[in-house]
């Protein structure tokens, strides 16, 4: 399974600010989001200036770069891992268009159901893409509003009725900054201020680690946009029903983010407290699995007071495997990332925790690292129900056929990993820890195969691809 998408936006009430190094910042606070591509674009008096490439953060915004790019007011940044489009520069965002009336950059986390019908309408009606991705889509529907409306945010309002799916967007116009988050709100959004300058985040992290004080989260089906120093908001609610996606908690969003009032990382450590309520056992220290299952193992050492302790040894130069491109790649990562800790593990008997199976390829990785270096026995948690369903809003997760869990038994698996025992949480603790979010309810079709829409009966990121 792969990651989706961070985006990170400033609005500034002071002209030609340096928003470059915040914008930065700020990206590489979400890097964990997306580590295929990036990119940012900054608007100087209506001008707008994108740079976007193929690579992290700090590969593509190197010194001359960054020396090279325009002081401004606005400015919107991206970070990629492809769910709908291929992993190639022309793919990269923000997205800039210029139309008839002006100048359209969009950064989108997330993924729409509708594309290929909404792509096909605009294909026969004369539209040409430069790119697979949804992204330009919407930027395409916007405009397309755009010539009928009043104002930007107008056409951004009207646009909505015709998107399905997931989506957070950050739009930039020749003067104007809006972000939208879709009437589920199945990925995250929130707003800070700066010395008096807006920031828009996918994650809360990133304000913090700028020194930003947090507002609120983007309710769904809101739209906020900055006009001239003013704020406004609109909402296109067209549902009741909330859609966060639950994984949003359990491995996509970094510990140290608050996602719609509710802390991911005390959301996990709630996770190892039901574990140990669920499937006590008897282990000489509780583990993670690096990086997302250590506040899982914590929880579960708390609760059962057990000793936490170090199975593995992380590198931190190796990106995660969860968003690598290939099998193949995912594994020598896991190869690469973890080396076992044996002066810890030798003779032990451990409780290893981890954020999900999905595949099972890792995990069994991992536990045969640990039987080499003469782990005694094996316990494994994991931090989240057995993984049964496609994702459609924006993780990608396609092909049923890769779901260890929807062909398996949990003893099946077990055994398959090679651990002494296994244990998933239960959708009805997931639930229970769920409801101190501010979110009603949530998508959980990756744990139960039914989603708060209706989904395509087939999903292909590289279904544009053809054209190329």
């Amino acid at each position: 399974m792969k990651e989706e998408c961070g985006i990170f936006g400033i609005y500034s009430m002071k002209n030609e600010q340096d928003l470059v190094f915040p914008m930065c910042i700020g990206l590489s606070s979400l890097q964990h989001r997306g580590e295929e591509s990036c990119g940012m674009a900054i608007n100087d008096g209506g001008i707008i200036t994108c740079h976007k490439d193929v690579g992290l953060v700090s590969d593509v915004f190197t010194n001359s770069v960054i020396r090279d790019l325009p002081k401004g007011k606005i400015g919107i940044g991206h970070v990629r891992y492809s769910t709908t489009g291929c992993a190639r520069k022309e793919n990269a965002q923000p997205i800039v268009t210029r139309y008839k009336k002006g100048n359209l950059c969009i950064a989108h986390n997330g993924n729409l159901t509708n594309t290929e019908e909404l792509r096909n309408e605009l294909e026969e009606n004369g539209a040409i893409f430069n790119s697979t991705s949804d992204t330009e889509v919407i930027a395409y529907i916007i405009a397309r509003e755009r010539l009928k409306a009043h104002s930007i945010e107008e056409a951004v309002f009207n646009s909505m009725k015709y998107l399905k799916g997931a989506y957070s967007l950050l739009i930039m116009s020749s003067q104007k900054l809006i972000a939208v988050r879709d009437p589920y709100g199945f990925r995250p959004l929130c707003v800070g201020k700066l010395d008096g300058d807006y920031i828009f985040s996918s994650e809360s992290c990133s304000l913090d680690i700028l020194g930003a004080e947090f507002i609120r989260d983007i309710k769904p089906g809101e739209v906020v946009t900055i006009y001239n120093n003013e704020v406004s908001t609109q909402n296109f609610r067209t549902t009741e029903k909330d859609g966060l996606c639950i994984f949003e908690y359990v491995y996509f969003s970094r510990p140290d983010s608050v996602i719609d009032g509710y802390s991911v990382h005390k959301f996990r450590e709630e996770t190892g407290k039901y574990l140990f309520e669920q499937a006590p056992v008897e282990a000489d220290f509780v583990a993670g699995v690096p990086d997302s299952g250590l506040d899982a193992a914590l929880g579960f050492s708390k609760a059962s007071k057990i000793p936490y302790g170090m199975a593995f040894v992380k590198s931190k130069y190796i990106g995660r495997t969860f968003i690598q491109s290939s099998q193949n790649e995912r594994k020598k990562q896991v190869v690469l990332k973890l080396n076992p800790l044996k002066q810890n593990i030798e003779g032990k008997k451990i409780i290893l925790i981890d954020d999900s199976i999905v595949r099972g390829n890792t995990i069994t990785r991992l536990v045969k690292i640990l039987r080499r270096a003469g782990v005694k026995e094996i316990h494994l948690r994991i931090a989240a129900p057995p993984f049964i369903g496609m994702c459609y809003f924006g993780t990608d997760v396609t092909n049923e056929d890769g779901l260890i869990a929807r062909h398996k038994t949990v003893e099946e698996i077990r055994e398959m990993i090679g651990v002494d025992s296994l244990e998933y949480l239960s959708l009805e603790n997931l639930r229970k820890i769920a409801q101190n979010s501010n979110m009603k309810s949530f998508c959980e079709g990756c744990f139960t195969n039914q989603y708060p829409i209706e989904v395509p009966r087939e999903i292909r990121k590289d279904k544009f691809e053809k054209i190329f």
